[in-house]
């Protein structure tokens, strides 16, 4: 059988691993981050010595960015040399082998259609929280990009227009594990620093009315904004990925947020299916693999 070396570019982190034809990792690690695009084809290549034998036949990659079918990352991020030339074409022409490459969360949503939660759907939205929130549609099994890349990027849908400029308007900015603590900040007058997003739900479960009142207030604007995704695009199923996504009491909070927004609006009809992704820290080594897959089938 041959097998894909697949990569998950981080800004802290790269991980790579050896994945077979079925999704399966066959070997896997982790190394901070080359400071330069040279140091970092210098690790690729390493990468394929290391892994000879193992009947490497192309390289997968997950990238932060909006990335081009031509093998351009446009945007910005914590990478900021892979964004502007052709990664594509140059990591090619250094290897001798076919490289694909997808956004990272385009990349998490593959995998939950090809092997997780999503297997066997074939419209399907991903909703990844964390600091922002990112995310990916897909459309008759595979991604939807858009006509300017930007297909899933629902953190930029403005849920409280009251609030345009003080940064707690967006999904992202209302939704987000950051939101949170935010919240929680502004009300006890503290450095937002100084309080994390565990530290709030602990204190919530202790009875801190200001982290329980934030709490509340995140998973209302999370629910809404799932709701506006379901009657905008529809899918199947809405996933939820992100550290939060582990929480075992997400999807019951969610559900109840969600029956309360139907019984308060008249034209709801539907209630949107939701589940947590299946897969976390290798999603993206495993979507990006199934992306290879699409493209050279």
């Amino acid at each position: 059988m041959t097998n894909i070396l697949s990569f998950d570019f981080g800004g802290t982190d790269i991980k790579y691993g050896v994945v077979d034809t079925d999704g399966k990792i066959l070997t896997k690690g982790k190394k901070h981050t080359p400071k330069t695009l040279e140091s970092l084809i210098v690790f690729i290549k390493n990468q394929l010595k290391q892994y000879s034998n193992e009947g490497i036949e192309g390289i997968a990659i997950s990238s932060p960015g909006s990335v081009s079918d031509e093998g351009i990352i446009y945007g910005f991020s914590a990478i900021p040399y892979i964004h502007g030339p052709n990664i594509k074409k140059h990591i090619e022409a250094e290897t001798g082998l076919t490289v694909h490459i997808e956004n990272d969360a385009n990349c998490a949503a593959l995998a939950e259609v090809w092997r997780g939660a999503a297997t066997g759907k074939k419209e399907v939205a991903v909703v990844v929280v964390g600091t922002g929130i990112g995310g990916a549609l897909i459309k008759n099994g595979a991604i939807h990009k858009g006509d300017h890349l930007h297909g899933g990027e629902f953190g930029y849908m403005i849920l409280d227009s009251n609030n345009l400029g003080s940064g707690m308007n967006t999904f992202s900015e209302t939704a987000s594990t950051f939101s949170i603590r935010k919240r929680v900040a502004q009300q006890k007058q503290i450095d937002i620093s100084s309080i994390t997003g565990e530290q709030v739900f602990l204190k919530a479960e202790q009875g801190d009315e200001v982290c329980k009142q934030a709490i509340s207030e995140f998973y209302n604007m999370l629910a809404i904004g799932l709701y506006n995704i379901q009657y905008i695009y529809d899918p199947e199923l809405i996933l939820i990925g992100g550290g939060i996504s582990t929480r075992e009491d997400l999807i019951h909070q969610l559900n109840k947020e969600l029956e309360w927004i139907e019984r308060k609006i008249d034209a709801a009809t539907l209630i949107p299916a939701i589940d947590r992704c299946y897969f976390n820290a290798d999603a993206n080594l495993i979507g990006a693999v199934y992306h290879y897959l699409q493209q050279t089938s």
